[in-house]
């Protein structure tokens, strides 16, 4: 009998919000479009008078933001502004900004983190060769930022707010460079190696935030092919661009299956950040505040959960986490 409550997940969030430094949490569920669940814990900062969790709350989402990016670059797909995925990078980039290095690389090895770039001192280097391996480096976005930008005369952030912020009235998305009582307060970024700031809200940076009920709001977007409240607002094409397994055949079968940066499960890999419970046709984005998106196409869910701070505690298994959280999701379904 399919469980009304989902204690099961509402439990797991709660014992995350406990376990992390963070001071506040917020839990949104859909299922069939409808609102199942809706759940808001502690406050917004540290400081005594705090406001409390609520439903116009900001958080930082962090890599959740690359669901975002992954947009602009499956827009550009559909629209033949970029050709191909297998198109090498330098194709897109002006020439001042070509380097010898990105031999080999295509646009595919950047979404799916095969690119084998890194970035050290302000030196791009190599560290794998291009579509071998899979590595979360940052490199990736800063050259799809430049590569959109190049394609659609637009940035990220102007692309998302004509094509899917202003037609959706997603009021509480976008990259922020001020801040009112409605953000949080990211507990521990002073003492973060991780963490930067930036005064750039073209998208090309980690400032994003958005509410837990607007995060839910992208993920029913995707869910529904690009409709929302009845009205197509993207075309389906572009969420299936992003939403389809994208990344090369890998000789290890552990490494993680991706989208267009998105996670997505077709099968059990080790290293997936999807729960085994979780049924194939899934897909999902983690921030590095352990802010969550996970879609569940088979079952009409969208699940967000949201917290307010950077890092991992002693002991803490942020992988092992976040697969339990779709685990519970599923565990509620039963």
């Amino acid at each position: 009998m399919l469980s009304t409550t989902f204690n099961n997940v509402i439990h797991r969030v709660e014992n995350t919000y406990q376990t992390l430094a963070c001071t506040g949490a917020a839990l949104v569920i859909f299922r069939d479009n409808e609102l199942q669940v809706e759940r808001y814990w502690g406050k917004q900062s540290a400081e005594e008078n705090a406001r409390p969790i609520q439903a116009d709350t900001k958080f930082h989402i962090a890599s959740c933001r690359k669901s975002y990016i992954a947009f602009a670059v499956a827009y550009a797909l559909h629209h033949g502004l970029i050709q191909s995925l297998d198109d090498e990078i330098s194709t897109y980039l002006p020439l001042a900004q070509q380097k010898e290095i990105y031999g080999g690389t295509t646009l595919r090895h950047l979404v799916t983190h095969s690119h084998g770039l890194i970035e050290r001192n302000g030196e791009v280097e190599r560290e794998f060769p291009a579509g071998t391996s899979w590595a979360y480096r940052g490199i990736n976005v800063k050259l799809i930022s430049e590569i959109i930008q190049f394609t659609t005369n637009k940035t990220i952030a102007e692309l998302l707010n004509d094509e899917v912020f202003a037609p959706c009235q997603l009021i509480e998305t976008n990259w922020y460079n001020s801040f009112d009582h409605t953000f949080v307060d990211v507990i521990g970024k002073e003492n973060d190696k991780h963490w930067s700031v930036s005064l750039n809200i073209d998208g090309s940076q980690m400032n994003m935030y958005t509410s837990a009920r607007e995060l839910a709001q992208w993920g029913l977007l995707h869910l529904n092919n690009g409709s929302l409240n009845g009205q197509q607002v993207v075309d389906a094409n572009i969420v299936k661009l992003a939403t389809t397994i994208q990344n090369p055949a890998y000789t290890d079968i552990d490494l993680p299956e991706n989208g267009i940066f998105w996670f997505v499960k077709g099968s059990q890999a080790n290293k997936s950040e999807i729960g085994a419970l979780v049924p194939n046709d899934a897909y999902q984005i983690l921030g590095y505040t352990t802010v969550t998106l996970l879609v569940i196409p088979s079952e009409n869910i969208v699940a967000v959960r949201a917290f307010n701070s950077v890092g991992n505690p002693e002991g803490y298994d942020y992988l092992k986490d976040v697969r339990a959280f779709g685990d519970a999701v599923m565990l509620d379904l039963q």
